[in-house]
């Protein structure tokens, strides 16, 4: 039996404590906010201790620790989206219930089951360094969804330069759908809006609209934000044909291929007025823009601003730290082909390249021009209530990001 027929006997043979391992890390509740990775953080050091792994805690952050570890030869995030409604749970968002076919809980999808994944494969593929070329990292870090200050970025910026946790290539478990492997992303513009009027009694429209109804009409405004067209990098636009736009819908929501190339404009936060019979004398909002790859923050910014010159009352900040451009790298690296391949292997589906809508912690990799490369369960359900991930879905990224690795780094 060959190495890595080894390595697909030991993937079958496991299953049930792979399993076991990803129900424990969804019972490790760290919902941001409030960011608090502990109990999630034990559990993955817990695993890697079982199977004679080291590994190193790099804790800016007492309630937010990052797990990290690595071997010689011969990223996933540990945060998930907060539960606002417990109690429309059919079963506990942190029970991690398995009913046989499916595991329930909150960051099953996103990114519980990839974060696991990347843990078992370097397990496995640890074990057998003796066979590798290279060298291979694990980074299981808590900032993702709070920009990475504190996580990825902060590993990549501080950690020696240049940073050990670099790599030359890298594969990340976000929720993607066995149809695609992402190889960028959008950006995002986060902006927090003020707007200001004369406060009154609410008979008294005549003399004020009052923020609220203002603010109403320059989100109407904002909106035309999403008529602007990129300018799309010849280098990738055949990655944006209609085929791979038809696999877009089906992995994403019928529509999804309609906002691939344009930016998006969400209102998630809006607070105004104190009382249903005053007219509200401050209206604050936020907005969570995508940038599509090929334009620039720059370019909506401007239409903001003069859009602004209608609204005198009206102020707008940018959330820096929660804004960054689109990035992508090639489609066309061997990993990239690797990961296709392996994944075809395990699913019979052969994915396509394609970006995706919601930002990961990739982006600090392909800022710094590296290839990084998602391939992850289905997205559908993440972050809503009665969240799940499949346990046949579950196994098949284990088994692709094993395999992945192993051939990339066992070639001759």
């Amino acid at each position: 039996m060959s190495v890595r027929e080894a390595i697909v006997a030991e993937l079958h043979a496991n299953c049930e404590s792979y399993v076991t391992f990803l129900e424990e890390l969804i019972q490790g509740a760290s919902p941001n906010p409030p960011g608090d990775t502990t109990e999630a953080a034990r559990v993955i050091k817990n695993y890697l201790k079982d199977h004679g792994a080291d590994f190193e805690s790099v804790a800016l952050l007492p309630h937010a620790p990052n797990v990290v570890a690595d071997f010689r030869g011969g990223g996933g995030a540990g945060q998930r989206y907060p539960v606002e409604k417990p109690e429309k749970w059919k079963r506990g968002p942190y029970s991690g219930y398995n009913d046989g076919s499916l595991i329930h809980g909150r960051g099953g999808v996103d990114m519980e089951a990839g974060i696991a994944a990347s843990v078992i494969a370097y397990t496995i593929l640890r074990s057998r360094a003796e066979s590798l070329k290279g060298s291979v990292g694990l980074m299981a870090v808590s900032d993702e969804e709070m920009a990475g200050k504190w996580g990825t970025r902060y590993l990549l910026e501080n950690c020696s330069n240049p940073s050990r946790w670099l790599g030359d290539v890298v594969l990340n478990g976000e929720p993607g759908g066995f149809q695609s492997i992402r190889f960028g992303e959008k950006g995002t513009l986060r902006i927090t809006f003020t707007v200001e009027a004369q406060g009154l009694n609410g008979a008294y429209t005549f003399l004020s609209r009052g923020a609220v109804i203002i603010a109403s009409r320059l989100i109407n405004k904002l909106l035309e934000i999403e008529s602007l067209e990129p300018h799309l990098p010849e280098e990738i636009r055949k990655h944006f044909d209609s085929r791979t736009r038809k696999i877009a819908d089906e992995i994403m929501g019928e529509g999804a291929s309609r906002v691939l190339l344009k930016p998006t404009v969400n209102v998630g936060t809006i607070h105004g007025g104190v009382k249903v019979n005053t007219i509200p004398e401050e209206c604050v909002f936020e907005t969570d823009i995508r940038i599509p790859i090929g334009m620039e923050a720059s370019t909506i910014l401007g239409l903001i601003d003069q859009h602004m010159e209608d609204f005198p009352t009206a102020s707008y900040k940018v959330q820096q730290a929660a804004s960054n451009p689109a990035n992508f790298c090639t489609a066309d690296h061997p990993f990239a082909g690797i990961i296709a391949k392996c994944a075809e292997e395990v699913t019979s589906i052969k994915p396509v390249m394609l970006a995706g809508l919601g930002g990961t912690d990739c982006k600090f990799y392909r800022y710094r021009g590296i290839p990084t490369y998602v391939y992850g369960p289905s997205p559908k359900g993440m972050g809503g209530s009665h969240e799940t991930v499949s346990i046949d879905e579950f196994m098949a990224v284990v088994k692709t990001h094993t395999l992945a690795v192993w051939d990339f780094l066992s070639q001759p």
